[in-house]
């Protein structure tokens, strides 16, 4: 008989006590999925995702005490091997801003259909990335005259390893274009357009076009005038 494989282990952190026992006793009805704590406040949470073995923390933003994005940035902090999927009712281009650069991988709007919050734990906890379409409506506003600002001293001032054409590509898509857009803007064909995404995913260490455009903007190196 096949193994079973192991459950992925949460920390469940929500200060609201009945949305918090909701959602633990839906998630406990799949056998894939395991709360192991749960937490109803940011210093709580960072306590014990540094504590015990995890798969995925799921974070509300408004929290008593240290509010979620200073917790999602403590907890990458200490563990930042640590996939936070952050589970909130709040949106705002600031607030994507913030948790994009907290590192937060993953991003629901409370509200959200259980199968597909369901998906985005997985999928998150498997290393990808899940900002849903609120949140990817938010990261390509960051292309407004009024972006994201990064500070001076911060990491887009790194190496950058993209190549000035996997860098127009990589930008075009965060500004929401499909493969064949980019290749029609750059003259360049779809097939040579998956090549250098592909080049880039390897570059970057990452999965998916999603984690590529993150990091690519936590690093500054998105062109917004393309």
């Amino acid at each position: 008989m096949p193994n079973t494989p192991e459950p992925i282990r949460i920390l469940l952190v929500e200060d609201d006590e009945l949305f918090r026992l909701g959602l633990s006793v839906r998630l406990a009805q799949e056998p894939t999925l395991q709360i192991v704590a749960e937490a109803s406040d940011g210093e709580s949470a960072i306590d014990l995702a540094c504590s015990l073995p995890l798969d995925i923390a799921i974070l509300d933003v408004v929290l008593p005490g240290i509010a979620g994005v200073e917790a999602c940035r403590k907890i990458k902090q200490k563990r930042p091997n640590l996939p936070i999927l952050i589970l909130t009712s709040h949106s705002s281009t600031n607030l994507i801003a913030q948790l994009i650069e907290a590192k937060a991988q993953g991003y629901c709007l409370k509200g959200i259909a259980a199968e597909n919050l369901i998906l985005a734990i997985r999928s998150v906890a498997g290393g990808a990335s899940w900002w849903d379409a609120v949140a990817t409506q938010e990261i390509q506003a960051a292309f407004t005259p009024k972006a994201i600002k990064f500070s001076s001293n911060s990491s887009a001032l790194s190496h950058n390893p993209l190549t000035k054409r996997e860098q127009e590509i990589i930008s075009l898509i965060a500004a929401g274009k499909s493969n064949q857009e980019v290749a029609d803007i750059l003259y360049i064909t779809t097939g040579t357009v998956r090549v250098h995404m592909h080049a880039i995913l390897q570059k970057l260490d990452v999965k998916d076009r999603t984690q590529a455009v993150i990091l690519a903007l936590q690093k500054g190196w998105i062109d917004k005038n393309l």
